[in-house]
């Protein structure tokens, strides 16, 4: 079965460019890092931004996130408050 052609008002499609391909993560992460960067934010659910060490191991627990990634949580200082998933993830000490 052959694709419908695009009608005339509707956008030609783009083409992905070859290489990473990387949106919506601080800039400058390799491909392996968008790929823990995007799974500690599955975790995190927006209700709980912004939130502490504690708010964000409850939602993360809420959405069944595994030990490494409650594991990751546990290590947030104490205190502290987040508005973002890039904020949690640099305070992991993780390159942003």
């Amino acid at each position: 079965m052959m694709a419908e052609p695009f009608g005339e008002d509707q956008p030609e499609p783009a083409q992905v460019p070859q290489g990473d391909r990387r949106t919506g993560a601080p800039p400058g992460l390799s491909s392996a890092d968008m790929e823990e960067f995007s799974r500690l934010g599955r975790y995190i659910g927006l209700s709980a931004l912004p939130g502490d060490r504690g708010a964000l191991r409850r939602s993360a627990e809420t959405l069944q996130a595994p030990d490494d990634v409650l594991g990751e949580l546990d290590r947030l200082p104490e205190g502290e408050t987040y508005a973002t998933v890039t904020e949690v993830w640099a305070a992991l000490g993780h390159r942003v």
